[in-house]
């Protein structure tokens, strides 16, 4: 069963490294194939302008003879044809054109001569990102040394580092004393995204001598990743003096890295560092998400849980839902309790419904609470948010895991799905489920219409202000789960903005590696009319600017801004017609007396 530290993080896919006559590759295809999940050879020959192409035929095939020879592996291709022509550098920028391969890898000292071009030329504009290798490049790596000032180089240099998958990676962050340590705007973007990185080790130094601080650090280490200086090229030291001169005085193998990115004017403030959070979500995305089929072993699921002394709960929020109440309950409890015991309680948050809701579940076995009569000394709000804080009252488990009670298609992936990730790896807090949501119009079905607040709402407004969450696919789905620990120390709000405010909540709190996502494939139930949008979204903007108030301790919205008003149109006629959309909070349910006494007599006790 895989975990989140056995997928791997591969944002570069494909490295090209040039083969030509008389060049040494060794190190450069070791590097490519440590860095990239896919490497191609392609074969150059220079042919004098003076002679035919045809003269090159005989380099062809020398250059052949030595794509043959070198020793590859299955994740490497040989291109099949060998490019002649009299600018083999001019060949291989039409190449990348064509083939856009994510990373350029190429030997620091030799390829250059051999493509008939200057480094200067070269790296003044990149035809695609570049790595230069200066080897030999060690056959385990294990000990990465990236030193960096910030800047869209030293992000690159961090994807490679990344990519490698050390077991030991390195930040040497180095700051000059002129100008102040306190201007260290290049680093902004990058430390955001190291801070939520503990695997990696940062190590600060104010220096006016970087290289030689570099030099200095490299001891501990088998390797040395970083970007090329940011200024204009120097003929030279066309990757900049510090690269230039750990490349010469290095005593171990060295990547110099440079991106094909324009630096972007000005890079100042948020602008600085972009990429990097790209870098931070990317990583998260391929590490956290998962598919359910993973987890159907519910066997060997259970062993885990079991090993782990572990409980969970699952509870099931409804309001009028008679029509698929029961055949949820079913479902579930057939499949993940009476054959296996996944879950150990189901219990049902009802909101008061008034058709056979609470009578359908009771018949089933599953105890029936309505969240408005519970903690009444409280308040009894409406809304789902209200009933999944106070499910947190009700439950026992160590994990606690919600579903919708309207879905069509229940299955119970749905359930084993979001609690996989949290059984198998215990430093995951939150699971978020998400799923292809058909869109019915009249008679017709769109397949992957439904989920429009979120992608014209949530989404927009987590990649604008919470742009380490953009890789959550669905933040608004209704299948989640967490550990108490976590959920009980989190904020509820009361109505639609539950789930954006839970999943913001438990970022801020425990970080982005703390969250992972799970396909559940297919998701079938009752759209809502555009009316119960509009509310939602307007309910998902509060949350978020609420959110946005406590990070910069200042208030946005005035109580004025809890009304919406509504167009309507009636005998020819329009009128607005003014409705209270309000969305209330709920404090974490650690703070409540009442819930300590009955969880938590240790705490209450100390």
């Amino acid at each position: 069963m895989p975990t989140t530290k056995q997928n791997a993080f591969r944002p570069i896919q494909t490295a090209l490294v040039p083969v030509l006559y008389d060049c040494d590759v060794t190190a450069a295809l070791a590097a490519a194939r440590t860095i990239a999940k896919q490497v191609v050879l392609v074969g150059l020959v220079a042919v004098p302008p003076e002679k035919p192409l045809s003269a090159g035929a005989e380099g062809a095939r020398k250059v052949r003879q030595i794509m043959r020879k070198l020793d590859t592996g299955p994740e490497v291709t040989r291109h099949t044809e060998v490019l002649v022509g009299p600018e083999p550098w001019v060949e291989l920028v039409r190449y990348i054109a064509a083939h856009m391969p994510d990373l350029l890898v190429m030997d620091w000292d030799t390829h250059f001569a051999r493509l008939n071009i200057s480094q200067r030329d070269a790296l003044s504009s990149p035809p695609c990102d570049i790595a230069l290798v200066r080897g030999p490049f060690p056959e385990k790596v294990e000990n990465v040394l990236l030193p960096m000032r910030g800047g869209r180089h030293a992000e690159l240099a961090l994807t490679v580092g990344l990519s490698i998958r050390s077991p030991s990676l390195s930040v040497v962050h180095l700051r000059p004393t002129d100008p102040p340590i306190t201007d260290d705007t290049p680093f902004h973007g990058l430390n955001k995204v190291l801070r939520q990185m503990p695997e990696i080790e940062i190590h600060w130094v104010v220096t006016d001598e970087p290289a030689q601080s570099i030099l200095v650090h490299t001891q501990a280490h088998d390797l040395v990743v970083m970007g090329a200086t940011l200024h204009t090229l120097d003929a030279q030291a066309p990757l900049g003096p510090v690269a230039d001169h750990v490349l010469n005085h290095a005593k171990i193998p060295v990547i110099v890295v440079k991106t094909m990115r324009p630096l972007l004017q000005p890079v100042v403030g948020a602008l600085a560092g972009t990429r990097a959070i790209s870098i931070l979500v990317d990583k998260w995305f391929a590490e956290n998400t998962f598919h359910a089929e993973e987890f159907k072993n519910l066997t060997d699921m259970v062993k885990v849980k079991q090993s782990q002394g572990l409980t969970v709960s699952l509870a099931l929020p409804a309001l009028n839902e008679e029509e698929t109440v029961g055949k949820v309950i079913t479902t579930i409890k057939s499949a993940l309790m009476d054959e296996v015991p996944l879950v150990d309680e189901i219990v049902l948050i009802d909101s008061n419904s008034t058709d056979r809701t609470r009578e359908i579940a009771a018949e089933l076995g599953v105890p029936v609470h309505i969240h408005q009569e519970l903690l009444p000394e409280y308040g009894a709000r409406s809304g789902k948010g209200e009933a999944l804080w106070k499910s947190l009252y009700v439950t026992k488990g160590d994990i606690i895991a919600w579903i919708d009670t309207d879905i069509v298609n229940i299955h119970p992936r749905f359930v084993y799905g979001i609690l996989g990730p949290l059984i198998m790896n215990p430093d995951v807090q939150y699971v978020k489920g998400f799923y292809r949501r058909p869109l019915r119009v009249g008679d017709k079905v769109q397949a992957g219409g439904g989920g429009r607040v979120t992608e014209l709402m949530a989404r927009p407004l987590i990649n604008l202000f919470y742009p380490e969450l953009s890789g959550i696919i669905q933040p608004l789905s209704g299948e989640y789960a967490g550990r108490r620990y976590a959920l009980e120390r989190s904020v509820f709000y009361s109505g639609y903005g539950v789930e954006t405010g839970m999943l913001i909540d438990i970022f801020e709190r425990f970080g982005l590696s703390a969250i992972a996502q799970v396909d559940l494939k297919e998701r079938i139930h009752h759209n809502q009319p555009l009316e119960a949008l509009s509310k939602m979204a307007f309910v998902i903007l509060q949350t978020v600017m609420r959110r946005l108030e406590r990070r910069y301790d200042r208030a946005i919205l005035e109580e004025v801004n809890r009304t919406m008003k509504f167009v309507r149109y009636t005998r020819g006629s329009y009128y607005l017609d003014v409705e209270e959309v309000a969305e209330h909070e709920r404090p974490p349910m650690i703070t409540i007396p009442e819930y300590l006494e009955t969880h938590c007599k240790e705490e209450v006790a100390a």
